[in-house]
């Protein structure tokens, strides 16, 4: 599939610590919501892909030359399925869930990545001949083979381990289309989460595996009661076992993810940390090799700096300022992504000159469930999102504005009732959200604006609005943002316009613009 490369680089902080032009790279290498990474390396050039569930496009796909900084390519796909979660129907959604962790292959010329799917129900390959074009065809297959890692063998089949606790390695048909009859179908590693504890809160899973020196490696993770995240590996002469294994690192919690080298021979654990608000964050962990074992860190810890020089500005497209000012027809920067699959009936953009237009599709009871919303990632340390919008078509009973979304969410938005409009913040601190503010709105245009501050795992959103977009007025109150399970992401900024009470009003967006710095009055 073709996107669109247009992006507005204006994320003027570093990548790893929001340091311009850091001489040493610093954890996390990308300080936003990229869990699951797994990377491979083809000649000089390093891919990566991440995990964003619910969102389409989804299952994203970046590059990078020196392991620190990251271009996002595209996506594997750009619906999952299309299924009442996905659609957010009959009270169903899919937050938390869509598709998870992913393997990442290059095999005989072919790229490969896939992915598995409790909401689809199956396990998914997608392949192509050229991944800087990120043009992929599908094969997915019944059952969802959970946290599996792909592996093609030297004797030309080709495998799946997977699972949690014990590790089943499974031989699939010679075109992927489905496990094999009769092939290999067996519990490989029992209780692999023994190596680290005999009391885990989570059994192994994260599954990768590594194939170096005739040896297979099985990085997987696993949780202690009462302790950490946990990185174990085991290892084996044969894919079938048996297997031997040991806890590799427990610091921070930095772990899940793969193994990797770089052209001069040096080795290093691309891992993820949970952050905060902001999500799950990637970091690289230097790799030593001792008796045939890997060992991770420096002196046994994840370090927060890093023997690698980092002299570029941001991360590239991961994130990105957007005007709408580019033709009707015209695909969206590759930072954004649908919560949920899209309604593309209901959104436009060129339909009026520089803007994007969201028209509500349906009655709904609240924002989580209304389709159409826009979003892109939150960073740290600080980051900001600020918007424009027409309401003078809104309906009775339409809300449009900028969101802080997760199930703990924030909004700063205008609601029409009665033909009068008025701005609201509402709050969802808790289970039901509140209205904390509402102020009255005689103005076809306003401007909205939230700040994110993840310093120290602060957490905190702050809430504005302007009638000139020059003075800038707080409203309502902060809102603590916390990364909650049900919806297992980091926070998200997101355009959305939702009807309670008839389909078919619209708002005109102006812009999207992010920056990283805290008002004065904070």
């Amino acid at each position: 599939m073709k996107r669109s490369k247009f992006w507005l680089v204006v994320a003027i902080f570093s990548s790893a610590a929001g340091l311009l032009n850091a001489e040493k790279a610093e954890n996390p290498f990308i300080w936003a919501d990229v869990p699951d990474v797994a990377v491979i390396r083809v000649d000089d050039t390093y891919y990566m892909s991440s995990t964003t569930m619910h969102m389409s496009p989804g299952l994203p796909i970046m590059k990078s030359k020196d392991l620190v900084n990251w271009e996002l390519l595209g996506y594997a796909y750009d619906t999952l399925a299309d299924n009442e979660a996905l659609r957010l129907e009959t009270d169903k959604a899919a937050y938390g869930r869509g598709s998870w962790a992913s393997s990442l292959r290059y095999h005989d010329g072919t790229f490969y990545v896939s992915t598995f799917s409790a909401t689809s129900g199956r396990t998914h390959i997608f392949t192509t001949d050229d991944i800087e074009k990120c043009e992929w065809k599908e094969i997915s297959f019944e059952p969802s083979l959970h946290d599996h890692s792909l592996v093609f063998d030297d004797d030309g089949k080709v495998y799946m381990l997977y699972g949690g606790g014990n590790l089943r390695l499974v031989e699939l048909e010679s075109d992927l289309s489905g496990i094999k009859d009769g092939g290999f179908n067996e519990v490989v590693i029992e209780h692999a989460e023994k190596v680290a504890t005999n009391n885990a809160m989570l059994h192994a899973e994260g599954t990768q595996v590594l194939k170096k020196d005739g040896t297979y490696y099985v990085m997987n993770i696993c949780w202690p009661q009462g302790g950490m995240r946990t990185q174990i590996v085991h290892r084996s002469d044969s894919i079938k076992g048996p297997y031997e294994g040991r806890m590799v690192l427990q610091d921070k919690g930095v772990a899940q993810g793969c193994l990797i080298d770089t052209p001069e021979g040096d080795w290093f654990a691309v891992l993820f940390q949970d952050n905060g608000a902001v999500g799950r964050s990637p970091w690289l962990v230097p790799v030593e090799w001792e008796d045939g074992w890997p060992v991770l860190g420096v002196e046994g810890k994840a370090p927060m700096v890093l023997d690698l020089e980092d002299s570029e500005m941001g991360f590239a497209n991961l994130v990105t300022s957007d005007e709408f000012d580019r033709k009707s027809g015209a695909e969206l920067p590759l930072a954004w992504q649908w919560n949920h699959n899209p309604v593309n009936d209901n959104w436009s953009i060129g339909e009026r000159k520089g803007h994007l237009r969201l028209e509500t599709v349906r009655v709904d009871a609240d924002v989580l469930h209304a389709r159409n919303i826009l979003t892109q990632r939150t960073f740290g340390p600080i980051s900001s999102a600020e918007t424009k919008l027409d309401v003078s078509k809104m309906k009775d009973g339409d809300t449009a504005g900028l969101i802080a979304l997760q199930r703990h969410f924030g909004y700063v938005s205008v609601r029409q009732e009665g033909g009068e409009r008025s701005i609201l913040m509402v709050r969802a601190q808790e289970d039901e959200p509140e209205v904390l503010a509402s102020v009255p709105l005689e103005k076809k245009t306003v401007y909205f604006k939230i700040e994110c501050d993840f310093r120290e795992r602060t957490d905190k959103a702050y809430f504005y609005y302007s009638l000139n977009g020059k003075k800038w007025i707080s409203i309502g109150e902060a809102l603590q943002m916390r990364y909650t399970l049900p919806h297992f992401m980091g926070y998200r900024f997101g355009l959305f316009n939702w009807a309670s009470q008839e389909a078919g009003g619209y708002v005109d967006f102006d812009y999207y613009r992010i920056g990283d710095e805290l008002s004065e009055a904070m």
